[in-house]
This record gives C-alpha cells, sequence and structure tokens, in this order.
C-alpha cells in the first residue's frame, strides 16, 4: 500500500458571506501527480496557501507525513531585492544547471533588477533542486516559452517527486498528471486519470447530477400539490413531510448548468489591405562588454492578409513583443516601416495587463469605456449585461479591482479589450492566468473571428486550436514563416532533425517566406468587382452614421417622437449592413 503523503479532512475557507470551498477532504500517497483545476476566483491558489500554511481555514484539518519535505512555488514568489541570482542558487551545480536550461545566466544580477517572469523562474529552478518529496507549484508554466515548457514537462515526467498543480496548460495536464481534482460548487471532484480521462468523466458525472435533479423535480411537483392542500401542520407524521418537501426543494435546484463565458462581441469592417511591412529593422545595443547587440528583425517584408491568424513563438527574449509593439506603433523600428490599413481597428491584449485603478469598481472600469456594447447579432447591451456575459455577477461588478484573483482581473482586461469591436486582434500570452473554461471559449471565439489574429503564446492547445501559421523567432533576427500549427512546426521539426557537429541534432529550414495555406477559389466577374467596390465604400460610410445615431440616442437631448424616428432609422441602418456585409463576405472569399 503507498504511503499516505497528505491528509486533508474537513476544510472549509470563506470570505463574508462568500465561501470558496466547504467541507471539502482529499488525500494524497507518494507518486500521486495530481492537477487542481477550477474557474477563476474559486480558491485555487487559496487552497494550495492554505495547504502549505501561509493562511489558514475556517476548520478542518491539513495533515502531512512527519518530516516529509514539501517545496512551494507561489504565483509571485517574493526575494529580498538585493539577493543575487548566485545567492538563491548557493553553489548548487544542479541549480544553475536548470536557471541556465531557463535562461538565467548572470548570477550577480540582484533579483530587484529581474522582471517578474524572471523571478519566477528563479524560484522554479530552486525549489526543484531543494529536493522535495513533495512539489506544489501554483501555475509553473507561466511566463515559460514553448522550449521550457517542454523541458519542464519532461523533468517532471521522469521525476518521482510527488506533484499537486494548479496549470491551465492541458497538454501539461495530459503528459505530466495521474489524476485530476476539480474545485466546483464548493468541493472537489476527484478523477484517476489524465486531462483527456477527466474530460469525459466530468460529463457524465453531470449528466449522473442532472438525472437525479430531474427525479427531483417529478416528486417535487407531487410534494408541491400536497402542500397546498396540507392544513397548518400538528402532527409529527406532516412535519417530517414538510421538513422533507424543503429538502427536496432544495435537491431539485442543483441542476448542473455551468454559466458559460459568452463572447458575441461585433467586430467592425476590415477591408483589403491589412498592413505590409517594408525592410523593418530593430535592435538594442549591448549593455555592457561582456554582452552583444540584439536584434530583433534584420530586413523584414511581410504582407499581412485578410482573416490571417498569425501564431509567434520562440525563445523568451527574441523580440516577439516587441514585434507586436512596433506594429501597433508603441515602439519605432530603427528603419523600415509597417504600413496599416485605412480600416484597421486594432485590440491590443498586452502581456503586462492594463494598469486597472484599484480602487474602482468593476462596473466604473467598463463604464469609463462606453455605457452600450454593441453585440454580433444586432443587439446592445447594457454595461451590467455585458459583464453578465463575462461571469461578473451583479454583486462581483459592484466589488472593487482589488478584491479580483489574477484571472478575474485577465477576464476584465479581455472585456475592455473586446468591448471596442476591433477587427484586429492582437493578443501578447492572452492565456496567462485565464481558466480552462474561459480559455475553450477564448478559442472559439477566435476561430470564429470576423477579422485578424496575431497571437504570442506559450499555450501550444491554444495555439494548435486558433492559428493557421507560425512565425517563429529563433534570434539575433533570424525568422522562420511555418504554414501550420504548432504541433505541425514541432512535427517536422522532428522529423527532419538532423545531428550537428557536436552530435545534437537541428532541424533543416523549410522554405523561408512560407504563406498559409489557401484554397484556389472563383475569380469575380468585372460586375462583382464594381459591387464589391462600392461595397467597401459603403460600409464604412454606414457605419459612421450609425455610430453617429447612436450618440446622439444616447445624448439625452431628444425628444420622445424624435427617439421613435431615429430609433426607425437605426433599425433600417443596422439591417443595411447586415446585408451588405453579408454580400461583402460572399464576394470577399472569390475575391
Amino acid at each position: 500500500m503507498a504511503n499516505s503523503f497528505l491528509q486533508i479532512e474537513g476544510l472549509t475557507k470563506s470570505f463574508g458571506e462568500l465561501v470558496l470551498f466547504e467541507n471539502i477532504s482529499l488525500g494524497m500517497c507518494e507518486g500521486d501527480r495530481v492537477g487542481l483545476i477550477a474557474r477563476n476566483g474559486s480558491g485555487k491558489t487559496t487552497l494550495l496557501n492554505i495547504i502549505v500554511g501561509q493562511e489558514g481555514a475556517d476548520c478542518g484539518t491539513v495533515i502531512f507525513r512527519n518530516d516529509l519535505h514539501v517545496g512551494y512555488l507561489s504565483q509571485q514568489p517574493t526575494f529580498a531585492d538585493a539577493v543575487t541570482v548566485g545567492d538563491v542558487a548557493n553553489g548548487n551545480a544542479e541549480t544553475v544547471r536548470i536557471l541556465t536550461q531557463l535562461k538565467i545566466t548572470d548570477l550577480a544580477q540582484p533579483i530587484g533588477q529581474l522582471s517578474g517572469g524572471q523571478r519566477k523562474r528563479v524560484a522554479l529552478a530552486k525549489v526543484l533542486t531543494d529536493d522535495p518529496q513533495f512539489l506544489i507549484l501554483d501555475e509553473p508554466t507561466n511566463h515559460l516559452d514553448l522550449e521550457m515548457v517542454e523541458w519542464l514537462e519532461d523533468y517532471l515526467s521522469h521525476t518521482r517527486t510527488t506533484l499537486l498543480m494548479v496549470t491551465h496548460d492541458r497538454y501539461f495536464l495530459d503528459r505530466v498528471c495521474n489524476r485530476i481534482v476539480e474545485l466546483a460548487d464548493k468541493t472537489l471532484y476527484t478523477y484517476k486519470g489524465n486531462y483527456a480521462y477527466y474530460l469525459e468523466k466530468r460529463q457524465e458525472r453531470i449528466a449522473a447530477q442532472n438525472a437525479l435533479v430531474d427525479r427531483a423535480n417529478n416528486l417535487l411537483r407531487t410534494e408541491l400539490d400536497w402542500m397546498r392542500r396540507q392544513p397548518q401542520a400538528r402532527g409529527h407524521k406532516s412535519r417530517s413531510r414538510i421538513e422533507a418537501f424543503y429538502e427536496l426543494e432544495e435537491r431539485a435546484k442543483r441542476r448542473h448548468e455551468q454559466q458559460a463565458l459568452r463572447l458575441q462581441m461585433k467586430s467592425s469592417y476590415i477591408g483589403n489591405k491589412i498592413f505590409e511591412a517594408h525592410h523593418v529593422c530593430k535592435s538594442f545595443p549591448a549593455r555592457g562588454a561582456s554582452d552583444t547587440e540584439k536584434i530583433i528583425l534584420r530586413d523584414y517584408d511581410y504582407t499581412f492578409a485578410r482573416y490571417e491568424k498569425m501564431g509567434i513563438v520562440g525563445p523568451n527574449g527574441t523580440g516577439k513583443s516587441t514585434f507586436l509593439k512596433m506594429l501597433l506603433g508603441i515602439v519605432q523600428p530603427d528603419s523600415g516601416h509597417f504600413d496599416v490599413g485605412e480600416t484597421v481597428r486594432f485590440g491590443y491584449y498586452s502581456q503586462e495587463g492594463l494598469p486597472f485603478d484599484e480602487t474602482k469598481k468593476v462596473i466604473d472600469i467598463v463604464r469609463d469605456i462606453a455605457e452600450y456594447v454593441q453585440m454580433s447579432d444586432g443587439s446592445r447591451l447594457s454595461a451590467t449585461q455585458f459583464l453578465q456575459n463575462f461571469l461578473f455577477s451583479p454583486e462581483k461588478q459592484y466589488s472593487y479591482v482589488y478584491k479580483l484573483s489574477g484571472g478575474e482581473k485577465r477576464r476584465l482586461y479581455l472585456c475592455t479589450v473586446l468591448m471596442r469591436s476591433p477587427n484586429f486582434l492582437v493578443l501578447d500570452e492572452p492565456t496567462n492566468d485565464l481558466d480552462i473554461v474561459t480559455l475553450n471559449v477564448l478559442e472559439e471565439y477566435l476561430q470564429n473571428f470576423g477579422g485578424c489574429v496575431i497571437v504570442v503564446s506559450h499555450d501550444r492547445y491554444f495555439m494548435d486550436k486558433v492559428v493557421d501559421h507560425l512565425l517563429v523567432f529563433k534570434g539575433q533576427g533570424e525568422l522562420q514563416d511555418y504554414p501550420g500549427n504548432y504541433s505541425d512546426w514541432r512535427d517536422w521539426n522532428l522529423a527532419n532533425a538532423m545531428p550537428d557537429d557536436d552530435g545534437k541534432t537541428s532541424a533543416n529550414e523549410p522554405a523561408k517566406n512560407v504563406k498559409p495555406r489557401t484554397e484556389k477559389a472563383p475569380k469575380l466577374t468585372f460586375k462583382e468587382k464594381q459591387e464589391l467596390a462600392e461595397l467597401e465604400a459603403a460600409l464604412p460610410r454606414l457605419e459612421a452614421e450609425k455610430a453617429e445615431l447612436e450618440a446622439l440616442m444616447s445624448s439625452g437631448t431628444l425628444s420622445g417622437p424624435e427617439i421613435v424616428e431615429r430609433g426607425q432609422r437605426m433599425q433600417q441602418l443596422i439591417d443595411e449592413i447586415d446585408e451588405k456585409e453579408m454580400r461583402w463576405l460572399e464576394l470577399s472569399e472569390k475575391a
């Protein structure tokens, strides 16, 4: 029988009236590799903090085996700023080796000079090499590039260390964990198997729960009829049946219909010209005598196509985020330029996140941008309704930003980006801190998005679902354009690996500047070309008139009859725009 390492019994935690989990229990034995998953704000990090003793529970016990060496990687590790990387390594050769693997090489550098992501990597190297018997990791893949994620996946797969971790990386869960524990409905559900097994069994559990609720509802109807006919209860038998009725009523309310994030925002019209890169060069000078010039782009040329969905991958520090900022005009190239089309409306989701005013309420963050949001079906939602689509309950909307979890803040940030109706999404590590449910919905939204997408992400599953080709940053201005998703590219690299002189393997280069694969379509007739040109001229004019009308109707200066008249014109505009956009889509597919 396996040795028991951890036993949790009757654990409850709440903040005021908000109950995160109630009377939960969990046991872990030597060799268990448990992935803990839940929605943002459900209490995953709080549970880990309670387990390691950094936070208290309302009631319940957490018991580790005596003399068990436990290692903990928190989401935001803390060090004294004056401590150097070498001080953390403390002469441990294995720690230095892993730091090098994680691209941390300057042992003399003070921790205070490192970014949040670099601090996380230093803490990861330290915890892995402290010889723990039990590892607890909170989002270990955040701030790692794809090469590092795959290295860590391989490292953990081949170690005997018992593991409890929170991660949103579905490939990582599938390949490392042998047990999935879901925190939902204030309790824990355990599945013995990997992530794929969990998905299958979870659906079976929900179906079984709903079947029980259906039976309870049928019985409730009978009992409700009895309750209506029942005079004031006098006997013990009646009182017992009434008590049973209320228990039955509570059970009948438990249907599992997990509220889904709904992304149905309207994207604005986008023309044929997206952007063109002309001989773009960018580099950063050496920072010291031992450093070298850092080249980001070297004479980069590219024409971005309408509806293109590009994924950007590469080691940390090769310039992926800088590339996005140059496209957006935040950072200027040394030479060359990006020529962006007139109809392009960027929606930028930065890796650093939006610096919200923490003292503001969630609803005020959204209202500062717009009181109403246009949806894809032509309807308009108020700020409150729109936030409910993003799973912010009315109570949560009126709470302060500083009270949100890290994942909830990222979800709010995503909300503020999409509500502006962009037609070109530029997303820098959008999957960090988002829960799996939100990721699934975001993936579906991006797959059907009627515009363009560029995304930088270390989430391999996400990239496989969303992008149609990759731009690979290899460092020092070397780029590789690959037609396909991340798994296609990785398989290609493995299949084409060639031994170098030192015995290592490297992949042959595919053809440069390969464009995404496109299917041949029937060409437009002369009349259709004329019609397409007319549509492309008319749509921006109609959108402008609609925006002016929306502003006028929201101004509060119109009389009752004027509101009716403008409302009729608004409906005409919506119908005309929808009709022309549908026709434009048909013709543009053939263009």
